[in-house]
């Protein structure tokens, strides 16, 4: 059956058909990389990003797009599951290199999804969702630097688990061991033990902690190595008659900064912007394969980034020659100021999208597997993409239904709660959620336990107005209890949050306790 959607934009009138020529779908996720990294959305940003400016300038930029947290794992999962990951146990914080599964594999995640629907679907990056290892004595391992590990052992409860064909990448971040790459469900290379810094040190690994680590693995290799590998998937797929899905979460520009030769140096500014360069320099390779296989026109290519820019980023030297990590926004990774969770979010899609189009609309970065859904045209069960709006009509040219009473939940690398509809954001903490702080940030004006914001009038977050509105920040927080209370943020059926770990408290939360079940 034929379905045709009428973009209605003022240059571009197209169509594009579902059946078999369902959109492929390229998502690539830039690591610890603001608004302010990306020239497409600050003209000062101090080195070059021209593919993805490219991206901007052959579709959409979304000026609202955020995180549904501000560190690694937790956005992960929110993006291929549609759920925010206080949801489960991990309350704070972040998993590591040998930290069991997260993802549930019952649970239905965009791969899964799209897989059922026919599509060819492959991981390739850094995954830092957990999967799981066994041991060689039957006991419980470590999350870092485990002496009981059978390596030889297929690892299980992973991207092969969850809905992907294929993986290639890392398991968690460039700093966490095992440093070594995983294919499908095996670990490659020879692996050796470095017990302490000094070894680590001689093995020429750069910000990295000790534990495993493959000889033939190079830091500065990976990133053109992920590269390489989407690259090849892609070329394989393209001739096939099935669509395909890349998840591609790259390791830049996080820490350990480590541009290749290449590129090291090569921004002029800093280690930082030579790796956000290498990193732009990757999607142009990927718009280069895309377009040699004769598929760009139906590939729906998605650029973001999984939160803001890291203090490792060294952002006041940079600062102090111009570059603004975090653009014109107060904070940074890890925080729930904007710093920490607003992202440059672009999307190409020659068959589907305007030319230069911009949208303003709220969108997180759990509203993949809705939006994924809205374009196969089917429904989601009630336990699937809980968090999970379509922006799908955005793409069309259209405001998204109910944008402006929709609530977007962010959450800090301490488990800090901040909450966002329409103009008006609500902080829980008025640190921001962690100690990590940007240079440039003056402290707020009237702060309070409670900050509430005016983002219309105050995007800088600069100043305090919960003193002036108490009847929004009870709104607020009775909105975020009730996402909490339903287990979902979105209409349908009520659904159970994951339970505590065991001796476990969420403290977080207290100041809400009025309004929770």
């Amino acid at each position: 059956m034929w379905k045709f959607i009428v973009l209605l934009a003022a240059t571009v009138s197209t169509a594009f058909a579902f059946g078999s020529e369902k959109p492929n779908i390229v998502y690539i996720l830039a690591d610890d990389m603001g608004p302010g990294d990306v020239v497409a959305y600050n003209q000062d940003c101090k080195f070059p990003t021209p593919n993805l400016d490219r991206l901007a300038m052959e579709g959409m930029k979304f000026m609202d797009a955020h995180t549904n947290s501000s560190v690694c794992t937790p956005t992960r999962y929110g993006i291929l599951t549609g759920r925010y990951a206080w949801r489960t146990y991990l309350k704070s914080g972040v998993e590591h290199g040998h930290s069991m599964h997260m993802i549930d594999p019952e649970r239905e995640t965009v791969a899964s999804l799209l897989k059922k629907h026919g599509y060819a679907t492959a991981c390739v990056g850094k995954w830092h969702l957990g999967m799981d290892w066994t041991s060689t004595d039957g006991k419980s391992i470590r999350e870092t630097a485990p002496l009981n590990v059978d390596f030889s052992a297929p690892l299980t409860n992973g991207p092969l688990d969850l809905g992907f064909d294929y993986f290639f990448g890392i398991s968690a971040s460039l700093n966490m061991d095992p440093h070594a790459y995983i294919e499908g469900r095996e670990i490659l290379g020879t692996l050796e033990f470095l017990k302490d810094k000094a070894e680590v040190k001689k093995r020429g690994f750069t910000g990295a902690k000790p534990g495993w680590a493959a000889k033939e693995f190079v830091q500065s290799q990976v990133l053109p190595d992920f590269t390489r590998k989407t690259c090849e998937w892609i070329k394989e797929k393209a001739s096939a008659e099935q669509p395909f899905f890349v998840y591609m979460p790259l390791n830049s520009p996080h820490s350990p900064i480590v541009p290749s030769s290449a590129f090291a140096g090569k921004s002029g500014l800093s280690p930082h912007g030579d790796f956000c360069m290498e990193t732009d320099w990757a999607v142009g390779e990927v718009l280069r394969t895309l377009e040699e296989a004769g598929v760009a026109e139906n590939t729906i290519v998605i650029f973001t980034a999984d939160n803001g820019t890291s203090p490792a980023a060294k952002l006041a030297p940079m600062q102090e020659r111009g570059h603004f990590s975090s653009w014109i926004y107060r904070g940074l990774k890890g925080t729930t100021w904007e710093g920490g969770h607003r992202v440059p979010f672009l999307v190409r899609w020659p068959k589907g999208i305007a030319k230069g189009s911009v949208s303003k609309d709220l969108i997180c970065t759990t509203d993949l597997i809705a939006t994924c859904a809205d374009l196969l045209d089917t429904n989601l069960a009630d336990n699937v993409g809980e968090d999970s709006v379509s922006f799908l009509p955005a793409l069309q040219g259209k405001r998204i239904p109910n944008v402006e009473t929709r609530g977007v939940v962010h959450h800090s690398d301490s488990g800090a709660f901040a909450i966002r509809r329409g103009k008006w954001k609500l902080l829980l903490d008025n640190r921001g959620g962690s100690r990590r702080a940007n240079p440039k940030d003056k402290p707020v004006v009237n702060a309070a336990d409670l900050l509430l914001f005016d983002l219309d009038d105050d995007p800088g977050e600069t100043r305090n107005v919960s003193r002036e509105y108490p009847e929004i920040v009870e709104s607020l927080k009775k909105l975020l209890a009730e996402y909490i209370n339903r287990g979902r943020s979105t209409p349908g059926a009520p659904q159970k949050n994951d339970p505590l770990p065991r001796n476990k408290e969420w403290r977080q939360v207290d100041i809400l306790e009025e309004y929770l079940d």
